[in-house]
């Protein structure tokens, strides 16, 4: 998901995106410890997603409080 698109999304969506990606990460997590995943980078680009997500919900926050 690219930046401009997150920061079209109102606050709620956003932190539903954020519990929807720590879930996938770690469904992600506990796949791979079972068997190997095809991308492990997967992996890598949920956790950036996840600090995406939180950094412009740390930003819209600080905008209607300040």
């Amino acid at each position: 998901m690219k930046t401009s698109e997150v920061r079209e999304l109102s606050v709620k969506e956003i932190e539903e995106r954020i519990e929807n990606e720590k879930s996938l990460i770690f469904r992600q997590k506990m796949n791979h410890a079972i068997s190997p995943l095809d991308n492990p980078l997967k992996i890598r680009e949920t956790r950036r997603n996840i600090a995406r997500l939180e950094t412009i919900l740390h930003q819209k926050k600080n905008e209607t409080n300040g």
